[in-house]
């Protein structure tokens, strides 16, 4: 046996001891139940019938007779004296017409004079007219407003009476009275129609005085009238009069609807019913009827067993209600047969006719009960024979003869009475709902008529029924629980549908819609329980426990479908047992065998989870283990989800039923066992996919990983204290490393690719248009970087829930963009520097020259003097390129925040060992050569100086980095960078050369240097003074980083990649213009400004030496500013050409760039290079230092480019302007023309003061005074000089923030940090100070040297742990 079946059996057990239980049950009240027999129920309800056709009203046809002509005189009475019953109250506010009314009776009379009234004698012609006469006076507008406001019958009246007597008055011989009593014909018709409104809006039951005098004026005006309604009265023939008779009764079943309607519900035909009336008709009379009446009042009055009695109701209350109503309702039913067959007053002796009452009986009397439930049951069909419209009081009525001493048995038989009511009402009213539920051709009953698709009782059988419970003495209630058990048989034996059996509760329970103003007797009969009958309460319990097991049972079954597709809808079930079975009262609960049943329906519906889910198993998984694929997983899982997804959505509303949650039961059982069968799944395709060396596809492992994902949420959420059955990431971990290795091994071709199909111009469609800064960059770039974010957002979509794993995974392709960004700077590096190399129209002439013309053009070029510097004629593909950088370094700031690299780094560091753990050796080193500048070169040109660059290789020549010329420089600075990778010591060799226009290049010396990771452990840079093998010496700065698996490390080496790139572009532009701002801002420009000149009075002069010379004019604003004309002009040309296609931000840097050129420029013109050896360059004199510093102040401005009318600055900024470098130049104004011991104090001042600062510095983050480090002798200049300042890392340039704060943190360095180095150039063009420029150089390198070792004391000690260390910051 189920489940189900065992819970159903004890909920049976526990209704069936209801009687038991609850109420007793009197057995001395009622008899006991007998079998009602199909013949008998039959005759019973037809004998019903067949009285109600004998007491139905008599129907009547009119006959013309002859009658007497009568002179009719009009009463002498007044229409003032006819009003005086209004006139007389005329204060009484019952008496006046409500508010709203005159409009309401606006509309009545407008459909009066359009023939749409109803009444027909409002259709005559004359009547409209006097009407409309009215109307004209009644819508002006003055008497519309006064009767608004007074609201008087009188006046109404009054105005009618005047216009209808002018309107019929008119056209009549004088002497011709007719026209008077038509007037009151016509008046009384008014008060007719105001009677009407009133009743139409039921305001005649506030006004019942007002009603009444209308009522009694219309009689008055009548008083020579017939009614108005019989028009033929009016319209028969001179001297005849209309009288009515009745038509007799034909006896024939085609007459009687009821006896049809139990024809149809028994299955006989009429003939057959026609011959059982014919047989009965003697017996089943109207004195038949009353007889069983007073015999029925009898046993009343003598508390047979026949009737109801005390003992069986539950309240002495209850009984005494009863039987009022009983005795009221006898009453009425056999007045009624009485003015059916008066002659049976006749022939009852000692009987009193029942005199009529005005006031109304209590509200429990018949007319107010059973009136009520024959609406209900009936649709407002025509009162039953029995009733009459008033109340009567029928006390003096006596059924039985004085001294009668009534009935001496018990069971005396009744003839339309059965032996049992209950039961045959029972059987009969079976049969009727049995037959209209069959019959879909007869008319549903009111209730059922609002619900078409819910049919009960039709009109028909409710009558039926309505006559034989009355006939029977059924009481109300009584009947109710009579339907009910019907209805609850006939769904039990599954005959009736749920919807049928939820009409059925309503159709008893819901009041008339129809009559909203009267009280709900149905409601009223339900609250008073305890009014009910013993038989009643008892088998209203039977019910509702009866109903409650085959709900559940019912409930039960749909639940155990509740995952299949279509499931059985359970919202009826739910209804009925909320609504009708545990709102009831009368039902007992159990909270045990709820519980009981809550567990057994979970219990069920796990066991249907668990059948489900092997369902799916043998559907989307083959037996054969060697076939077994990731989609199997996949599909399986989608399954799963897709079920628990609809169970969800199925039941959002309601989650729970009876205590039950279909998700949690399913969820609970099938995710668990898909968790280990999906492990177990994927675990053997991995094994198989290992041994038979083949790879799955990396996409089906993401795709698993996916559905895993999702189906681990949904675990969680709805089984937070189960864990899942496995760890996905460690499973599937592998194929995403598989991926970005795959994607490591592509990234360059992506490159390669993108560049190859790049034409490197602006993305414009017409060649006129102006591009914008968004369409200033190629299409290269943004292929690359949307490759680049396709591989990120393919990872990031996986959502893998490991923050490490994913941490580690972006690190990879954090490697992997700068493979690709490394890549991509590199072939466009390339690109860019083979068109900016390319040789003038000019040069390749000059190539094709022999020795000897190239020999002639020099010199011809050298006398002519040839100062006109055309513009390099750029290509818009290089600008092109440098925007695409410049866009680069966006696009990777913006990945960057994406990425969210900080956090990342955070989450590995957080997993990271303790730092006594970590391994030590860094298997690879990033060397970062800064290749700073030269001094003392050897002159290889002719004219004196050298074009010099530097070439640096490793030892077996190969070439790692070259650096642009500097045009006519014997002491050139570069300031260029490189980045060098190695994993161990390395030898480099910096040459260099000589750039020549023609013929080979030429060497101008060499120098080596040894790159040992171990010296450079504290990670500090250094700097390298190393003497060329010829002549001169050049400064290198090295500094070294490990090259970290990091993610921070991998972006900020990137970014230093595009940002040396872009750096390098931009020198390469700036490049081709140095050399004519070197041109325009030579020592040579300055003299010929100052000195205009070689004259006749100079070389006079040089000759006679011991005259004291002649001050030389000072030149004007004019020559100053004529001096820069063409220097000016030459930046406008270049500068156009280049924002024609630069964007706005690489304008602004190379614009910077050239600003940074002229500067180095007007620095050169000032002081020499910073050396320990004196220097040749001679010393300005003040009208030259003047000359300078207005030349830049007039291209500070130049640069700064601020318009005029708006004054908005549209070149450099202001803070680039006034750099580090243009600060030390104008405080050179300070300094320049002071004394040498002035200057030497000064410096050792300032070098002091820089010393105790930095001293400070130390003791707050050193060690203590113990750890010191020893200084450190000649070997240090053997590794170098370390500087204090930490260069450029690679961590520093990870992102545009840091490296914009970088910036800002050195600008703040060079204001708080002043130093003696413009001093120390000063004094070089003083030879007096020799001395003490070598003497400054070695004590700087002490103080370095001393910094140096401090330092790797500390790193010392913090890579052994730090214990001694207190608190120092780690890097």
């Amino acid at each position: 046996m189920s489940t189900s079946s065992t819970q159903s059996k004890g909920i049976n057990q526990r209704v069936n001891s209801v009687e038991s239980n609850g109420y007793p049950r009197r057995n001395g009240s009622h008899q006991q139940k007998q079998h009602v027999s199909h013949n008998d129920a039959y005759l019973y309800a037809l004998r019903v019938a067949y009285l109600t056709y004998l007491l139905q009203p008599r129907a009547r046809r009119t006959q013309h007779v002859p009658a007497p002509q009568t002179t009719v005189q009009r009463s002498s009475t007044s229409i003032n004296d006819l009003m005086k019953d209004f006139s007389l109250i005329r204060d009484n506010k019952s008496t006046r017409f409500p508010h709203g009314f005159m409009s309401e009776l606006e509309k009545r009379l407008t459909g009066v004079l359009m023939g749409k009234e109803r009444k027909p004698e409002y259709n005559d012609a004359a009547i409209k007219r006097s009407f409309a006469a009215f109307f004209n006076a009644f819508t002006e507008q003055s008497f519309k407003k006064r009767m608004e406001k007074d609201r008087r019958v009188e006046d109404l009246v009054l105005i009618f009476f005047s216009n209808a007597a002018k309107e019929l008055q008119k056209g009549r011989p004088p002497g011709d009275d007719a026209w008077k009593l038509m007037v009151d014909r016509h008046l009384a018709l008014f008060i007719r129609l105001i009677s009407l409104v009133l009743r139409d809006h039921d305001w005649i039951r506030d006004r019942p005085e007002l009603a009444s005098r209308l009522t009694t004026l219309e009689g008055k005006l009548l008083a020579h009238d017939q009614d108005l309604t019989a028009g033929s009265s009016r319209t028969a023939g001179v001297g005849t009069s209309v009288t009515e008779v009745q038509i007799p009764l034909s006896y024939e079943v085609k007459d009687m609807p009821l006896v049809q309607v139990v024809a149809r519900v028994f299955g006989l035909r009429n003939t057959q019913v026609q011959s059982d009336i014919d047989k009965h008709k003697t017996t089943w009379t109207e004195k038949a009827a009353l007889t069983d009446l007073k015999a029925y009042q009898a046993y009343l009055n003598l508390n047979s067993k026949r009737t109801l009695r005390a003992e069986d109701f539950d309240s002495t209350e209850g009984y005494e209600a009863w039987r009022k109503a009983e005795v009221q309702d006898l009453s009425q039913m056999m007045l009624a047969i009485v003015q059916s067959s008066p002659e049976l007053a006749k022939s009852t002796s000692g009987t009193i006719l029942p005199q009529f009452h005005r006031q109304p009986i209590a509200s429990d009397s018949i007319d107010a009960a059973y009136s009520d439930v024959s609406k209900r049951m009936s649709e407002h069909s025509e009162r039953s024979s029995y009733v009459i419209d008033q109340p009567v009081d029928m006390s003096a009525f006596s059924p039985i003869s004085q001294g009668s001493d009534g009935p001496q048995q018990d069971d005396l038989p009744f003839t339309f009475i059965p032996p049992d009511p209950r039961a045959f009402y029972r059987f009969i009213l079976n049969e009727a709902l049995t037959h209209d539920l069959n019959d879909q051709s007869l008319q549903v009953s009111a209730t059922a008529a609002e619900t078409p698709t819910v049919k009960l009782l039709s009109k028909q059988s409710t009558e039926l029924l309505n006559e034989i419970s009355v006939r029977w003495r059924i009481p109300s209630i009584s009947r109710i629980m009579i339907f009910l058990d019907v209805v609850r048989q006939k769904f039990i034996d599954q005959d009736v549908a749920l919807d049928t059996l939820d009409a059925a509760f309503n159709f008893v329970k819901e009041p008339l819609q129809e009559n909203k103003k009267s009280p709900n007797f149905m409601t009223s009969l339900f609250l008073e329980r305890t009014k009910w009958p013993f038989a009643d309460i008892v088998l209203n319990q039977q019910i509702l426990s009866s109903l409650h097991d085959a709900l559940m049972r019912d409930l039960y079954a749909a639940m155990q479908q509740c995952y299949e597709q279509k499931p059985p809808n359970i919202a009826s079930i739910m209804y009925v047992l909320e609504h009708h079975i545990y709102d009831d009262p009368s039902f007992p609960r159990s909270p045990e065998n709820l519980d009981a049943f809550t567990g057994a329906l979970h219990e069920g519906l796990q066991q249907k989870a668990h059948e489900m889910y092997r369902s799916f198993l043998e559907k989307h998984v083959p037996q054969d283990q060697n076939s077994w694929e990731f989609f199997h997983v996949i599909e399986l899982g989608k399954a799963v989800t897709s079920l628990s997804q609809k169970i969800q959505k199925r039941y959002k509303k309601n989650p729970e039923i009876m205590g039950v949650n279909p998700l949690t039961a399913l969820v609970e059982t099938i995710l668990p066992l898909y968790a280990e069968d999906a492990r177990d799944i994927v675990s053997r395709i991995l094994q198989l996919s290992e041994q038979q060396e083949e790879e799955i596809p990396i996409e089906d492992g993401f795709q698993l990983y996916q559905e895993l994902v999702d189906i681990r949420r949904v675990h969680g959420q709805c089984l937070p204290n189960v864990p899942f059955a496995f760890h996905i990431e460690d499973v599937l971990v592998d194929f995403v490393w598989r991926w970005i290795r795959t994607t490591e091994s592509t990234i360059k071709n992506w490159v390669d690719q993108a560049i190859k199909q790049d034409k490197f111009c602006v993305r414009i469609d017409n060649p006129q248009q102006i591009p914008t800064e968004e369409q200033r960059h190629s299409v290269s770039i943004i292929d690359i970087f949307s490759s680049f974010n396709q591989a990120i957002d393919r990872v990031v979509q996986l959502n893998w829930d490991n923050d490490l794993q994913y941490a580690k995974f972006m690190t990879a392709l954090s490697k992997i963009v700068g493979l690709g960004i490394s890549r991509y700077c590199e072939i466009v590096e390339q690109q860019f520097s083979k068109e900016m190399d390319r040789l003038s129209p000019e040069q390749e002439a000059a190539t094709n020259q022999t020795k000897q013309e190239k020999w002639l053009q020099l010199a011809k070029d050298t006398w002519n003097n040839k100062e006109k510097i055309e513009p390099f004629q750029f290509f818009p593909e290089s600008f092109v390129k440098l925007n695409n950088i410049d866009f680069a370094a966006q696009q990777l700031d913006k990945l960057e925040h994406e990425v969210n690299v900080d956090a990342c780094a955070a989450v590995i560091q957080s997993h990271a060992p303790p730092v006594t753990q970590r391994q030590k050796k860094v298997n690879n080193y990033v060397f970062t050569i800064k290749i700073v500048e030269a001094e003392g070169l050897k002159a290889c040109d002719m004219n004196g100086f050298s074009d010099p660059y530097v070439v640096l290789g490793d030892e077996y020549q190969k070439r790692l980095a070259k650096t642009r010329v500097v045009y006519r420089n014997l002491n050139p600075r570069w300031d260029e960078t490189v980045d060098i990778t190695t994993q161990g010591p390395l030898n480099i060799v910096a040459t260099v050369w000589d750039w020549d226009i023609m013929g080979d290049h030429d060497c101008v010396g060499r120098a080596s240097l040894k790159l040992d990771p171990s010296h450079f452990g504290d990670f500090l840079p250094r700097e390298y003074w190393l003497d060329l093998d010829s002549q001169g010496r050049i400064l290198l700065r090295v500094s070294m980083e490990g090259e970290r698996d990091d993610i921070q490390f991998y972006f900020g080496k990137a970014f230093r990649t595009l940002k040396r790139t872009e750096r390098d572009m931009t020198r390469t532009i700036t490049d081709k213009l140095s050399a004519y701002i070197h041109h325009c801002l030579s020592r040579r420009s300055l003299r010929n400004l100052t000195q205009k000149g070689i004259t006749i009075s100079t070389v006079s002069n040089y000759f006679n030496r011991n005259r004291p010379p002649q001050t030389a004019q000072a030149p004007s604003e004019v020559e100053i500013t004529g001096a820069l004309k063409q220097l000016l002009a030459y930046f406008d040309d270049n500068f156009a050409i280049m924002n024609q296609t630069l964007t706005s931000t690489s304008m602004v840097m190379v614009m910077t760039r050239v600003w940074k050129e002229v500067l180095v420029t007007i620095e050169s013109l000032l002081v020499p290079p910073l050396s320990d050896k004196p220097s040749q360059q001679r010393q300005l004199n003040q009208q030259e230092l003047d000359v300078v510093f207005k030349w830049l102040q007039y291209l500070f401005d130049f640069f700064h480019a601020v318009d005029e009318e708006t004054g908005e600055a549209n070149g450099v900024p202001l803070d680039v302007l006034r750099s580090p470098k243009y600060f030390d130049i104008t405080t050179l104004n300070f300094f320049y023309f002071e004394s040498t011991e002035g200057l030497i104090r000064t410096s050792e001042r300032m070098a002091s003061a820089t010393a105790t600062r930095q001293q400070s510095q130390r003791n707050r983050l050193s060690a203590p005074a113990s750890l010191a480090a020893p200084t450190f002798g000649g070997a240090a200049g053997l590794v170098g000089l370390a500087s204090t300042r930490r260069s450029k890392s690679i961590m520093l340039s990870r992102n545009l923030g840091t490296m914009k704060k970088a910036k800002e943190e050195k600008w703040k360095e060079a204001q708080a940090d002043p130093n003696d180095d413009m001093i120390l150039r000063i004094l070089r063009m003083r030879p007096e100070a020799e001395r003490y420029l070598k003497d400054r150089s070695r004590q700087k390198e002490r103080l370095a040297a001393a910094a140096a070792a401090e330092m790797i004391v500390r790193q010392s000690l913090l890579a052994s742990g730090g214990r001694m260390m207190g608190n120092l910051p780690r890097r």
